[in-house]
């Protein structure tokens, strides 16, 4: 009587790790892994494939480790998906200036650079050496916005389950090359951007910037309600810099709420362009939105910063001052004309709404010169 062949033996489960085995039809090592139930009371049991029990033994690890946390990591969901849904659902409340700055820098430098790489896989060597390759070509400042974008995006993933954990958390941003600093004018200087904007619509928007230190955001948002040309009493004419375009109306910081005295040609200018914005409202007529903004459109409206970088573009080439010049650097240009005349830090910092005079030694460092007084009537005397 011949000897019965030995049955084949039953692959071994491992606990929590599931059964790997090799299938002669695929022709490749098959596991599978009990993980529950599903809501319809069937057994949760999936299957994985690989060419190595070691692979599909990693495959069952990151199912189980799924299952556990609640996360589920799909094999299609690129970094281009995530950015996307991120860029859609995420940024909801926020200025239209921040969604626009985060698409931009989305488009041009995330997606075409990691999107296609499956988020899953995505790993902290990965951001790094994508970041490092930027830091050759972009500001250290546009670098860091840069990796918050992708940081961002990564964590909205998260919060969805659609990825474990936020590898670009992991990851310091380098330092990328200088940007281009902010400049100051001189007296001289910005006497000639003066004489150039005189008689255009933007004229009372720089002698209110050059000669108050405004942000542009403020400056923007400003209304007639805030502005006194002729307050009662002894009280000198004076703005409530109160507002920021900003997407919640209110300035940068608490510290930058001011008011402050207006020399007297900004006085004069801002009533020359009252009555200019008159003359506006007559001829735009039932198209007129009455917004009581200082600084609008001929309809009344917001206006946008780049047609005021734009205009101030072309003032500054007419001064012939020479060199590439932006609005906010006639704020840049008060803090230093002030410091010539010796006005202290310390009332320099109070006059452009710095929290500290730390912040207004940091950002204006060149143009801060050793000090002493302080007021409107500096720049009256400057300008008069």
């Amino acid at each position: 009587m011949g000897s019965k062949e030995p049955a084949p033996k039953k692959p071994r489960a491992h606990a929590g790790q599931g059964t790997v085995y090799w299938d002669e039809q695929k022709g490749c090592y098959r596991g599978e892994i009990s993980l529950g139930f599903t809501p319809a009371g069937k057994r949760r049991r999936p299957k994985v494939y690989g060419r190595t029990k070691t692979e599909v033994r990693e495959k069952l690890k990151a199912l189980a480790q799924e299952a556990k946390t609640g996360v589920k990591s799909s094999a299609s969901y690129t970094v281009a998906d995530c950015v996307d849904d991120f860029l859609k659902r995420g940024l909801k409340g926020r200025a239209q200036g921040t969604v626009d700055k985060c698409r931009i820098l989305a488009n041009k430098h995330i997606v075409p650079e990691l999107g296609k790489a499956k988020l899953k896989d995505l790993t902290a060597d990965d951001v790094d050496d994508w970041l490092d390759s930027k830091a050759g070509e972009l500001a250290t400042r546009t670098l860091r916005e840069l990796h918050a974008v992708l940081r961002r995006a990564i964590q909205f993933a998260q919060r969805r389950d659609k990825v474990l954990r936020n590898v670009a958390e992991l990851v310091t941003t380098p330092e990328g090359k200088e940007g281009r600093p902010s400049k100051a004018l001189t007296l001289s200087q910005a006497r000639d951007v003066l004489a150039a904007a005189k008689g255009t619509r933007l004229f009372a928007y720089v002698v209110l910037s050059l000669m108050i230190g405004v942000r542009t955001e403020e400056a923007r948002a400003l209304r007639w309600e805030h502005v006194h040309l002729a307050p009662p009493g002894d009280i000198p004419p004076h703005v409530e810099v109160w507002r920021s375009v900003r997407e919640d109306g209110d300035t940068k910081t608490k510290k930058s709420r001011r008011t402050l005295a207006l020399p007297v040609p900004v006085v004069d200018a801002l009533r020359a362009h009252q009555a200019a914005q008159e003359d506006d409202r007559k001829v735009a007529g039932k198209a007129w939105q009455d917004n009581r903004l200082v600084f609008a459109t001929t309809v009344g409206t917001e206006l946008d910063a780049a047609n005021v970088r734009r205009a101030f573009r072309a003032i500054v080439k007419e001064s012939g001052i020479g060199g590439s010049w932006t609005p906010r650097e006639l704020r840049h240009s008060f803090v230093s004309l002030m410091s010539e005349k010796g006005v202290p830090l310390e009332a320099i910092a109070r006059l452009v709404g710095h929290s500290s005079t730390a912040t207004t030694e940091t950002v204006y460092r060149k143009e801060l010169r050793p000090v002493i007084t302080e007021g409107a009537e500096v720049m009256e005397d400057l300008f008069r």
